[in-house]
């Protein structure tokens, strides 16, 4: 998929291209590419003169593979951008290039954006741009605004996050936490732990892209105070990424802490129920030797003395583990 964004009375508009024809009749200033086929790839290569790298989204994590600039002043950022999917969380890598310093290409001040799918990020910007007059200027506006969206859109995650413990608090704070329920909480709190730790992941690859960004010394020097201002909103969110880990590691030891108390009430019983038996299988084993000369042998009451004596000998240590409160 091909779209195209112009800039109308600051607004961002939205078009498709379905041929070349329809690219050279827009001078847009974001184009979009979206799981390019090869043939959109020679509409930007014939209209641009811009050759897109096959791997453009590769995985590479080099700061040199992420962040350059072309002999002939395009400049290169890989970042990934969260998505926040229940089932499937997971980043996309999208490739940006930007040509802001060659006024003789016909590339100048248009940015140029490659993913696999579709991201969140990427519509909450285009939804806010259309409704917003005056948000973008130009394509380094473009770019920025992306990054800070990418912050805010990490932000409602952890809030999100932050509401979903405090419900989990309230189960496993309750002191009724059977084994269902700490299944239920493992699993919870696994999945948030993985995706705060997504985010961090998040937050450090759009602050070094940001920083690059102002290194280049492409920004203006109010787009320079944007991009300090979206590093500091990243710092604010590190601090609340560490709180969230270190509630997140709270409750895992408090559900294991209930784990454990349940396991220890099942080995209580049979602990003391071996216990308890100990005395009658000794009674037992004293009957069961059937020596000649044992005063019982002849006594017609020795067996029911007998079984009456290992009854006794079981209720005792039952009776006294639960005066004591033992077997609560």
């Amino acid at each position: 998929m091909l779209n195209v964004f112009t800039l109308v009375n600051g607004r961002l508009f939205q078009e498709e291209i379905d041929s070349l024809e329809d690219l050279a009749r827009f001078k847009p200033i974001w184009v979009d590419m979206e799981s390019p086929t090869s043939e959109e790839r020679r509409w930007v290569r014939q209209h641009f003169g811009l050759s897109i790298p096959e791997d453009a989204i590769d995985d590479d994590i080099e700061e040199s593979a992420r962040f350059f600039e072309e002999d002939n002043g395009e400049l290169h950022v890989r970042s990934d951008f969260l998505i926040d999917d229940e089932d499937d969380p997971r980043h996309v890598r999208v490739a940006f290039i930007l040509n802001d310093r060659n006024p003789d290409l016909k590339s100048h001040g248009v940015l140029f954006s490659i993913h696999d799918e579709d991201v969140p990020v990427f519509r909450l910007l285009r939804l806010r741009a259309r409704r917003m007059p005056g948000l973008i200027d130009d394509a380094k506006d473009v770019l920025l605004s992306l990054y800070d969206t990418d912050a805010e859109y990490c932000a409602d995650t952890l809030e999100d996050i932050y509401e979903d413990l405090e419900r989990i608090s309230t189960k496993v704070l309750s002191g009724q936490v059977t084994d269902d329920i700490a299944t239920e909480v493992l699993a919870a709190i696994a999945r948030h732990e993985d995706m705060s730790g997504r985010i961090r992941r998040n937050m450090m690859d759009t602050r070094r892209a940001v920083s690059f960004m102002m290194r280049s010394r492409m920004l203006s020097a109010e787009q320079f105070e944007d991009a300090r201002q979206i590093l500091r909103d990243l710092d604010s969110l590190d601090s609340h990424t560490a709180f969230l880990f270190e509630k997140i590691n709270f409750l895992m030891d408090a559900t294991i802490g209930f784990i454990n108390i349940n396991q220890n009430k099942i080995i209580k019983i049979f602990s003391v129920a071996s216990v308890a038996l100990l005395p009658p299988t000794l009674i037992a084993s004293i009957y069961g030797m059937n020596f000649q000369f044992m005063p019982e042998l002849e006594w017609r009451l020795g067996y029911p003395f007998a079984l009456a004596l290992m009854v006794a000998s079981a209720l005792g240590p039952m009776w006294y583990f639960r005066r004591r409160g033992w077997l609560k």
